[in-house]
């Protein structure tokens, strides 16, 4: 496959039909391994689809390629959004999917870059991928390199006061190369993020740490691929985009629910499911 480049589908239409696309792998993938993260996953379906296929540059035959931009899919446990879409993309073969946290497979609960090559950086631990997205950035600016780093984060996660000390460096070193999303979707595994650790005032709260905010309905194509062409406009700082979300958006019966945090779809629910996001 040839290196794609930024702005390969700029079709809001086609980028919707990507994302459904998207939300059935994952199911099929959860589904056959009978464990894994649903919600979290499907939340931020719509971010990442946007981010992969309407922004960045990347080569699947050649994942190490320098002017590569990257992706850090800093709440780990949302690795099957971030397989299905590698697999959309060519990075490995459909069929791959079907392995998901088997013994030895590539796909691993959460992303290992030992294992499959184009994960940029092992994640799950919580509250570290911002940091290291800060160095990965820091380092193209010193080789004059013009990639961009993309940084998925969950809203539970940033109850970690790292996200903090990162959203500080961030702003203090101009790191505009920089764009964070926050999955705003409002749960975490414990329940309602407001209740487990309130984080609200999100906007006023990164604003405070010298970062660009943008708001945006993270379930429309539209509104994310405008919020992602202002990110990459911002110069002199880092660009968060809070997108606020629905944990197991796509499927009426797992949306708002914390209990379908860490629970796969029974064969029935992927049915059911699959029927739902085609009529969409």
């Amino acid at each position: 496959m040839s290196v794609i480049t930024k702005g390969k589908i700029t079709d809001i239409q086609e980028l919707k039909s990507a994302a459904k696309k998207i939300r059935i792998k994952i199911l099929h993938m959860l589904t056959q391994s009978g464990s894994g993260h649903t919600g979290g996953s499907l939340s931020a379906a719509d971010i990442a689809v946007a981010i992969y296929f309407s922004k960045m540059k990347f080569d699947p035959a050649n994942p190490k390629w320098e002017e590569r931009d990257r992706f850090i899919m800093s709440k780990g446990h949302a690795a099957p959004l971030l397989y299905a879409i590698m697999a959309e993309a060519g990075y490995f073969p459909e069929d791959t999917l079907d392995h998901l946290r088997k013994v030895e497979s590539p796909l691993q609960g959460h992303p290992c870059c030992k294992k499959l090559p184009g994960i940029e950086v092992s994640t799950g631990s919580l509250g570290q991928g911002l940091s290291v997205a800060n160095g990965m950035a820091l380092g193209l600016r010193l080789d004059n390199n013009p990639a961009r780093i993309f940084c998925i984060m969950g809203d539970g996660e940033i109850q970690e006061g790292q996200i903090w000390e990162a959203a500080m460096t961030a702003a203090h070193y101009k790191i505009d190369n920089l764009c964070a999303v926050v999955d705003n979707n409002e749960l975490q595994i414990d329940g309602p993020v407001e209740e487990v650790m309130g984080i609200e005032p999100v906007h006023d709260k990164w604003a405070a740490f010298g970062w660009h905010v943008i708001d945006v309905d993270g379930h429309d194509m539209e509104e994310i691929v405008r919020a992602l062409d202002e990110a990459e406009t911002v110069k002199g700082k880092p660009t968060v985009i809070i997108a606020k979300t629905t944990k197991g958006k796509g499927v009426s019966f797992f949306e708002d629910k914390v209990e379908y945090h860490g629970v796969a779809p029974s064969h029935e629910e992927f049915d059911k499911a699959v029927k739902e996001i085609n009529n969409g």
